[in-house]
């Protein structure tokens, strides 16, 4: 019971802070649900001492939520689902060998330039920190987020084609990303395994070709079931099952989860939606996960704001997170630029679609997950309070401004 009362205490939270947001302040929903919970979170320390007994409460809430488990385990299946199954595959077939480059040598790229300089920067502005846990930073922080690249861009007046890069990296990327930093994870916390160079790119394959071939199984199966029996209840319920039954089957034989949802939601919204769905069947399909996909990521955004609670002395941090950010950003830009000089891609990259692509590039929930998944040691608070600050950065002031942005350096037109 206690996980029904924590859920749906996080449920009536966060339609409470989403009427807020559409009647007072008209952000993009992600963003003002978590800035709300934010300023809930900044009251609630500030009359912790008049109200005690409610502060504890809250916090204890919060501490016995398992946000890793939740997040990695469950709601950003759905979330990557929900994405995906919206993404026409010919304009990502258009866009194929950008999202490929950027979603798995930019992040191996952005993680060694984000390590490496930090471990030189921290020793002069806070203390030494060992290269590993600068590395695995720069692993955990390197990919953009899916929820909150997905749900900015909706609100984003962006050319199609670069929000298809945009949006197709960041539900890619998560695969690569967890790995490398699985990889780092183990060697920091010194646990039995194999790190040789051949290990890890067998690693890299079984995850990510791995799942990219069970979620496009998983897909077709569904697809196929689709067409024998038209019925949108039905339909909705195989969608279900691919998600959730998919995530059992990636665990269980050990693949890439986000990447094989992310298969799985493509081969669906467009082969499934093409052969096997009437109209009012795909209405109710698009609408249903439309809707999933908002309460999830109010959810998700609610807890981010709430975030601020558990982590001790933020405010020790300031300096390290700015540079952080600054950092982040740098490396970032190096990582798409390096692929765009190198690699003949079918589009040419100018000045003004590079600097969005690395504005555009949200951290969000998913590196928060992966800071918390740190076991408790000299170095966790500090990871995951500069992994709060560059993740608050990135979806306040990049989400906010990413329109503007678009509109100064695109050409119109």
């Amino acid at each position: 019971m206690e996980l029904y009362y924590s859920f749906s205490a996080l449920i009536v939270l966060a339609a409470i802070f989403s009427y807020v947001n559409v009647r007072f302040l008209k952000l993009p929903s992600t963003i003002g649900v978590m800035l709300i919970a934010m300023a809930a979170s900044v009251m609630l320390v500030i009359t912790g001492n008049m109200f005690p007994k409610m502060f504890y409460a809250f916090s204890k809430l919060l501490e016995g939520i398992d946000f890793t488990e939740i997040l990695m385990g469950g709601m950003l299946n759905f979330l990557l689902f929900a994405g995906a199954i919206h993404i026409h595959m010919s304009d990502l077939k258009e866009q194929r060998m950008p999202v490929v480059v950027f979603s798995t040598l930019s992040v191996l790229l952005s993680t060694a330039i984000v390590g490496g300089i930090l471990y030189f920067v921290f020793p002069l502005i806070y203390k030494e920190i060992p290269l590993i846990y600068c590395l695995l930073f720069g692993a955990l922080i390197s990919p953009t987020d899916p929820i909150a690249v997905l749900g900015i861009l909706k609100t984003a007046n962006v050319p199609r084609s670069l929000e298809t890069k945009v949006a197709g990296e960041s539900l890619f990327n998560d695969g690569v990303a967890v790995v490398v930093f699985a990889v780092l994870l183990q060697i920091a916390q010194n646990t039995e395994a194999e790190v040789s160079a051949s290990g890890i790119s067998w690693l890299l394959v079984k995850e990510a070709v791995g799942g990219l071939l069970g979620g496009i199984l998983i897909g077709w199966l569904v697809s196929k079931a689709m067409q024998k029996v038209d019925d949108y209840k039905v339909s909705v319920l195989l969608t279900l099952a691919a998600v959730m039954g998919g995530y059992l089957l990636a665990r269980a034989i050990h693949i890439s989860g986000p990447l094989t949802m992310v298969a799985a939601g493509l081969v669906i919204g467009n082969y499934g939606k093409k052969t096997a769905m009437s109209e009012t069947t795909k209405d109710y399909l698009e609408k249903f996960w439309e809707l999933v996909d908002e309460i999830l990521n109010a959810i998700l955004f609610l807890f981010i704001g709430f975030e601020l609670l558990l982590i001790a002395d933020l405010t020790d941090y300031w300096l390290v997170g700015l540079v952080g950010i600054i950092v982040v950003l740098l490396a970032r830009f190096i990582s798409i630029w390096i692929p765009t000089k190198l690699i003949p891609f079918k589009t040419k990259f100018n000045g003004g679609t590079i600097k969005l692509l690395v504005w555009g590039g949200l951290r969000g929930g998913v590196s928060i997950a992966l800071a918390l998944s740190v076991e408790q040691g000299p170095y966790k608070n500090f990871i995951l309070a500069i992994t709060y600050i560059v993740v608050i950065f990135s979806i306040v002031v990049q989400g906010l401004t990413i329109g503007r942005v678009a509109k100064r350096v695109l050409p119109t037109g």
